[in-house]
């Protein structure tokens, strides 16, 4: 076949076009989104800490939170990264895995005025850190959130890790919500000394 004046346009534009898409697709993330209920990595060298996100989510900024993510279509689905300074060494620290989570839980973690009920509270270790995890339900007058929560001390920083979503979708959201705070994990800062 004969090329015609403006196949040799044409041609180059199809080839551009192909191999902008495998690009796309060889990208390390791509085939995240490409799959339905994938997950976003994102590690923070900074601050030093690492987590999942649901692909969707998108960043929102909060005043008082180092990360927020939230679901766009559903408000009360969300992940948040707070760091704050301290001097303690362990988050033992600070109490046991349930005084934590009632302090937390009541004080911070929550708008004044809306009942919190704790579910569980626990202490692992992994690589060597202590965190605790717990999981309460805050209700207010229009709806009930449910909440899970990660919380370690590293680099001389309090880290907390809330995600949750509204009760009535629970039983949906359980599985990505715990995915989330099973990959938290606080590691070191790499912030370049002055």
């Amino acid at each position: 076949m004969a090329a015609t004046p403006g196949s040799s346009h044409r041609r180059h534009l199809l080839q551009s076009s192909l191999l902008a898409g495998a690009f796309l697709f060889c990208r390390p993330g791509a085939s995240l989104a490409a799959n339905k209920g994938a997950f976003v990595p994102l590690k923070d060298t900074q601050d030093g800490y690492s987590l999942l996100y649901p692909f969707g989510w998108q960043e929102v900024t909060v005043r008082g939170q180092d990360q927020v993510f939230k679901d766009v279509i559903e408000p009360l689905e969300s992940v948040a990264v707070a760091v704050v300074p301290t001097d303690k060494q362990t988050v033992s620290d600070f109490g046991s895995p349930a005084e934590v989570a009632v302090t937390l839980a009541d004080r911070v973690l929550s708008a004044p005025g809306q009942e919190v009920r704790l579910i569980k509270a626990e202490k692992s270790t992994r690589d060597e850190r202590e965190y605790y995890r717990f999981e309460f339900v805050a209700k207010g007058k229009t709806f009930q959130r449910h909440a899970l929560v990660a919380v370690a001390v590293g680099n001389g920083n309090f880290y907390t890790l809330v995600t949750g979503s509204n009760e009535r979708r629970w039983n949906k959201m359980q599985d990505k919500l715990n995915t989330i705070i099973d990959s938290f994990t606080v590691g070191n800062s790499y912030m370049a000394e002055t």
